[in-house]
């Protein structure tokens, strides 16, 4: 009797009432919350298994650790559900964490490894989310600068056009300038000259060609004329081989005139270029300077002049820059387009003559004195025309 009464103490049982239930006020909770999360087996079989008996009795009972036994008195230990998983059931079902689970619990026992934490995972979007928005302000920034600049300069420009506007000007930095544009005008029509030039001449080679063979042809087929149109052949075979190496000359004159006036003329050009923008920029902010200097005075405007004093004088340095770098470059051009001009027109001059003398020699001489590499007969590569 004692140990029966022991026995209830220690379990804490509920006494079964008349229809042989065990059901309490617990219990319907209990299954509300299986209704919402599932079946009450399938809880009860993700809960862990609470302490056995003899635990209790050594250990007393705890409320923590209550458990209520969903079968008959006496029932196995796998029916036993821990009070606190009933907590965390209705908590669950409210939609509430509960503070200490038994998940908790099994977490603080030894020799448990807690999972990984998942701050790590949650914490990469918003990282994410703060790199987007730095790229979209820096473009924002971008943009706005991009705007104003332009906004600046076209106002000089019309400014400048409809002369209300004042231009820095540098007379003679420019008039160099325009006689850099003019010469390469001068120079690109040579280019096409020579290019329609080296064309008529090839055709006109490989029409003798085709002239020499004909006649070469014929001297076989005809004994009474063999002589003559043997000579004609031999001659036309002369001047096709004279003709071949006159087109190697020419083809090294409008190479070297081609590099110099699409390369490096256009090379300095494109500097010019770069100078006139800055110079433009570099008048707009002067003038906006000179706009807010004859405002007010005031905290604002003060800021807004320090502001433009600092672009003024970024742009004027950027502007001096470039005004150096014109002047330099012009003066190598200069150089440089007389050292390439005295060769290519010496080359252009002996070949041309030795050619229509007749003069192999010097024609071979002469290509030979200006390092001009010809196809080796028999070569099957395409010519220079078939490549262009």
């Amino acid at each position: 009797m004692t140990d029966s009464i022991l026995s209830k103490a220690a379990t804490m049982e509920i006494p079964i009432n008349s229809n042989g239930d065990t059901r309490t006020a617990e219990d319907d909770s209990l299954e509300q919350g299986a209704q919402i999360g599932g079946s009450l087996d399938e809880i009860v079989g993700t809960l862990p298994v609470s302490m056995d008996l003899q635990q209790v009795m050594v250990s007393g009972p705890n409320l923590n650790e209550t458990s209520i036994v969903s079968g008959g008195y006496g029932g196995a230990a796998e029916g036993i559900i821990p009070t606190s998983s009933i907590k965390d059931i209705r908590s669950k079902s409210r939609g509430i964490t509960p503070s200490h689970s038994a998940a908790s619990r099994i977490a603080n026992q030894p020799g448990h490894y807690p999972a990984p934490s998942m701050h790590h995972s949650n914490s990469n979007p918003m990282m994410s989310e703060e790199a987007t928005r730095g790229v979209a302000v820096e473009k924002f920034d971008s943009v706005k600068k991009w705007s104003i600049n332009t906004y600046k300069c076209t106002k000089q420009m019309f400014s400048e056009r409809f002369g209300r506007g004042t231009k820095t000007v540098d007379l003679e930095l420019d008039a160099q300038i325009d006689v850099l544009r003019e010469t390469k005008l001068k120079y690109e029509r040579i280019l096409r000259l020579a290019r329609e030039l080296t064309n008529h001449f090839y055709n006109m080679v490989q029409t003798q060609q085709a002239l020499g063979d004909t006649f070469a042809d014929l001297s076989q087929k005809s004994p009474e004329l063999q002589d003559e149109f043997g000579y004609n052949a031999e001659t036309q075979r002369l001047l096709c081989k004279n003709g071949e190496t006159l087109l190697g000359a020419i083809n090294f004159f409008v190479s070297s005139i081609n590099t110099l006036v699409n390369k490096t003329m256009e090379d300095t050009l494109m500097t010019i270029k770069m100078y006139e923008n800055a110079r433009l920029e570099f008048d707009a902010y002067r003038a906006d300077l000179e706009e807010l200097s004859t405002g007010p005075r005031d905290a604002a405007a003060m800021v807004r002049i320090e502001m433009a004093q600092q672009q003024y004088q970024i742009h004027k340095d950027k502007y001096e820059r470039l005004r150096s770098d014109v002047t330099i470059k012009i003066k190598f051009l200069d150089e440089n387009k007389v050292k390439v001009m005295h060769k290519q027109l010496l080359l252009f001059h002996n070949a041309i003559s030795a050619y229509f003398a007749g003069n192999q020699q010097q024609l071979e001489q002469t290509l030979r004195q200006f390092n001009v590499k010809l196809k080796p007969p028999g070569s099957d590569k395409p010519s220079w025309l078939e490549e262009q």
